[in-house]
């Protein structure tokens, strides 16, 4: 079954929280997080599990490779997890927004185990896109035949 590919975009809290529903359990590598200061951008790589085919009645879970995106990004700060080990597999639990002075605030990405980046944002600007099913199988990248 062919899933129509995502793009969805965050505004204000109500469409982030539609934006972390939809990436509730992606896997991410440390590699993929990749915070491009000059640019005041955060971009984060992902394995998403592919929730639609799932709610139209799939019983074979699929994940979708995927790129979130965080623009206007004052600063980032991770806590418990470590960047330099690239390897390291982080499960992506949910995305929350914290508002600030009106339209500033603060985006915080929740991990498993504890982990955490904070985004403190002139205001909230948001992507996600899917960009292509996983073809390398169901697996999780922390998996053997998933790659690097």
């Amino acid at each position: 079954m062919a899933t129509t590919q995502l793009k969805l975009m965050a505004l204000d809290a109500d469409d982030l929280a539609v934006i972390s529903a939809h990436v509730q359990d992606a896997r991410v590598r440390t590699s993929e997080i990749i915070w491009r200061q000059g640019e005041k951008r955060l971009v984060i790589g992902m394995r998403r599990l592919d929730w639609e085919q799932t709610l139209c009645g799939e019983t074979t879970q699929r994940r979708l490779i995927a790129a979130l995106r965080f623009d206007r990004v004052l600063s980032c700060k991770s806590r418990h997890i470590d960047l330099e080990a690239k390897d390291a597999v982080l499960d992506l639990v949910g995305i929350e927004f914290h508002e600030g002075e009106a339209p500033s605030g603060s985006a915080l990405l929740l991990f498993a185990q504890g982990g955490a980046l904070r985004l403190e944002v002139e205001c909230l600007e948001c992507e996600l896109t899917d960009l292509a099913a996983d073809d390398l199988g169901t697996s999780d990248p922390g998996e053997p035949g998933m790659g690097a």
